[in-house]
């Protein structure tokens, strides 16, 4: 550009200094090398996979803990940092991002992997089919979306969605006013459900206080226990909820479809994932039983429902030895036992021979193959 095309702005001095022509081609360079490295937002030289996890809060804390579970615990040096490693996967980066962030940057495709609430995959992804849930249910971060109304005044005998929908006060003038955070779902739930004559606000802070201060006439938010609602003299109705939310493991579909070593990252983080879900509040049962046979021991484990395990018990010989000779009388039983069934197993062993039982906790059920990897591959069509 020109000395003389140059717009006046106080960003665009009005006199020209000369510039050497070695300094251009320096700077064309580098301008270009920056433009090979960028495309469409996504860095095409970057060999590292890089997994976004959330910076703050009990979702962060959550999350840290279910990794350090599955033996891939965060490296974090520095707390200033929001980048980390997990030593396991080496070629892996982890950025700590807030939670919306972490779903933008999936998009934009400067993340592969994430794991933040569905509710807000489902807000900022906005339908988007590049996004891919990879594990739907990672047990933390529970929470459903909900409407809520007061439980007083014209909404006192309101107790569904239809009956609210139905209300003669809502008007194009005069529509229902919803205050709540959740800007594409809200509008879409309610759509979808007939709800015509309704505006939305977005307000800082705690939302149950905008009906009491008369600024809004229902709320749209995440609810847990409902407690706090109660206390507010809100109320949930039928048919008001938008969705039920956890934590989940979502991945950009372009990356895990161009990389395979977004793939294969994804591959194992999924199979320690599930294997150690999978494994939470299972017992590993282990008694001796007299017995003939294992045939006939095993049909005595049988006969009892709870002590059938994943796929039916184990039973080994045990050697002793007796007389100077190698002789079988008792068999060990292995079972897995789910923690709410554990004591009645143990007692129904008992009751059929079983003695000196070991329990045990489980850490990880690994299978053929999990589940949800075929799924997964099944989805990208590979």
């Amino acid at each position: 550009m020109l000395a003389s095309n140059l717009p006046k702005s106080p960003f665009f001095p009005t006199h020209y200094v000369p510039i050497s022509r070695s300094f251009h081609i320096s700077c064309s360079v580098s301008l270009q090398t920056a433009a090979a490295e960028v495309v469409n937002g996504r860095v095409s030289e970057r060999n590292e996979i890089r997994l976004g996890l959330p910076s703050k809060g009990r979702m962060a804390a959550d999350t840290l803990d279910l990794l350090k579970d599955c033996q891939l615990s965060v490296k974090h040096v520095n707390p200033r940092q929001y980048v980390a490693q997990i030593p396991q996967l080496s070629n892996l980066e982890v950025w700590f991002q807030r939670p919306k962030d972490i779903v933008r940057k999936l998009l934009s495709g400067d993340l592969d992997l994430g794991i933040a609430g569905f509710d807000t995959v489902s807000e900022y992804g906005e339908g988007n089919e590049d996004l891919i849930i990879v594990h739907d249910a990672l047990d933390y971060g529970d929470c459903r979306l909900s409407l809520a109304i007061p439980k007083y005044g014209i909404f006192e005998n309101i107790n569904s969605l239809k009956e609210l929908a139905q209300m003669p006060q809502w008007t194009k003038e005069k529509p229902l006013r919803v205050a709540t955070g959740f800007t594409y779902l809200g509008p879409k739930f309610m759509k979808d459900n007939g709800l015509n004559h309704v505006s939305f606000s977005t307000a800082d802070g705690a939302l149950e206080a905008a009906p009491a201060m008369g600024i809004a006439d229902a709320i749209l938010d995440l609810v847990s226990s409902g407690t706090t609602l109660k206390e507010n003299n809100l109320k949930e109705i039928d048919g008001g909820v938008v969705l039920q939310s956890q934590a989940v493991l979502v991945a950009s579909k372009r990356s895990l479809i161009q990389r395979k070593s977004a793939l294969d990252t994804t591959h194992e983080i999924l199979e320690r994932l599930e294997a150690h879900l999978r494994a939470e509040g299972q017992f590993t049962v282990v008694a001796n039983m007299r017995g003939n046979s294992a045939k006939e021991v095993a049909e005595r484990v049988l006969s009892q429902a709870s002590l059938s395990g994943l796929q039916g018990p184990t039973v080994s010989p045990v050697f002793c030895k007796c007389g100077g000779q190698i002789a079988v009388d008792y068999y060990a039983i292995v079972i897995c036992v789910p923690k709410k069934a554990l004591y009645k197993s143990v007692q129904q062993l008992r009751a059929i021979g079983g003695s000196g039982v070991l329990v045990s906790p489980l850490t990880y059920i690994f299978d053929e193959e999990t589940p949800r990897w075929r799924e997964l591959l099944s989805t990208l069509g590979l």
